[in-house]
């Protein structure tokens, strides 16, 4: 009977792990950026940085940001879908010109798509090559090196770098399952990683953090406590008014006006999913590619679909409580 090396043994056992790995495995979404900005001194600063990446906040919302800069401590938002929270990940880096890194959540996430995994068919051609040379005995602290380690993105967050920390986006916590957040708990605690074969890897200076949630469900405690927390709720009027001035500048100010009260008066309605920001965006945008300078009954039947998403919610406004709410914006003028 032929011998089992232990090179063979872990050939073996790199093999079925590889062939039985996850299908998903994303490289870290990374866009690089330049010049990194200073961070911001005061409240007041954060709220001129991020207009200046054309993001409407409101104090609250600068306050919290501006803390979470100032106390390297990880940010969870939460709020109703398309509201703006993904996209203060997003202006931050673009506007402190550091590195974005995302990790979008899912049903199934687990360690090999989010922090780590090994090269495996690496590994093997290394173990054949030490068979070859009769190295065989010294292979397996050979094969666990940093350079046979694919990053993922929280592995990605925390390596060491020539430039500034980057911003780390955990988007839709809410979509993965609960022991993803058990795992993520010593990265967000102490912006550190545990690789049992490696040993642990840390950030020698802590990424800025974002995690967004949808409120799906209830995040748990224990990552909670970890974070500072914002609820992103809708914009004011005054607010969503200066966002279209910025997201939809073809759309002239009568018809900008009126898409805004048009749209917080439907978030009052009884939907299954009311329009966030970025709808009323789009909606505008619509409008303006079909000539539109103010809202009429029929063209507001013809491009709901562009502001709701749901058939059931179309179908309740669309008519005669769609003229309702336009008459109510028309007296008012």
């Amino acid at each position: 009977m032929a011998t089992c090396t232990p090179a063979r043994s872990i050939a073996r056992t790199l093999w079925w792990s590889w062939r039985s790995g996850p299908s998903r495995r994303p490289v870290a979404d990374t866009s690089a950026q330049s010049r990194p900005h200073d961070l911001p001194d005061d409240v007041s600063g954060t709220l001129e940085l991020l207009t200046s990446g054309d993001y409407i906040a409101g104090r609250d919302l600068a306050t919290v940001v501006y803390l979470a800069l100032a106390m390297q401590r990880p940010l969870l938002l939460e709020g109703e879908a398309g509201v703006g929270k993904t996209e203060i990940a997003k202006v931050l880096s673009s506007v402190l010109g550091r590195e974005l890194i995302r990790l979008q959540c899912f049903e199934g996430l687990d360690l090999a798509t989010a922090a780590y995994e090994w090269n495996y068919p690496r590994q093997m051609v290394a173990i054949r090559i030490a068979e070859a040379e009769g190295r065989a005995d010294r292979v397996e602290s050979d094969i666990y090196r940093r350079d046979f380690l694919v990053e993922r993105p929280l592995l990605a967050a925390l390596r060491e770098r020539d430039s500034a920390a980057p911003v780390l986006l955990i988007d839709e916590i809410d979509r993965a399952d609960e022991p993803f957040e058990a795992f993520l708990l010593e990265v967000l605690s102490d912006f550190q990683l545990s690789i049992p074969e490696l040993g642990t890897v840390r950030a020698s200076s802590p990424p800025l953090v974002i995690i967004t949630s949808n409120r799906t469900r209830e995040i748990h405690d224990a990552l909670r406590r970890r974070c500072l927390y914002h609820w992103v709720n809708y914009p004011s009027v005054t607010d969503e008014n200066r966002i279209l001035q910025l997201k939809a500048p073809g759309a002239g100010d009568r018809l900008r006006d009126q898409v805004v009260q048009f749209v917080q008066k439907l978030r009052d309605e009884d939907l299954f999913k009311r329009p966030g920001v970025a709808e009323t965006i789009d909606w505008a945008n619509a409008l303006t590619q079909l000539d539109a300078v103010e809202l009429r009954p029929e063209l507001v039947n013809d491009t709901l679909g562009a502001l709701l998403k749901y058939q059931d919610d179309i179908a309740r406004i669309q008519g005669s409580e769609a003229a309702r709410i336009l008459a109510d914006i028309l007296a008012a003028d």
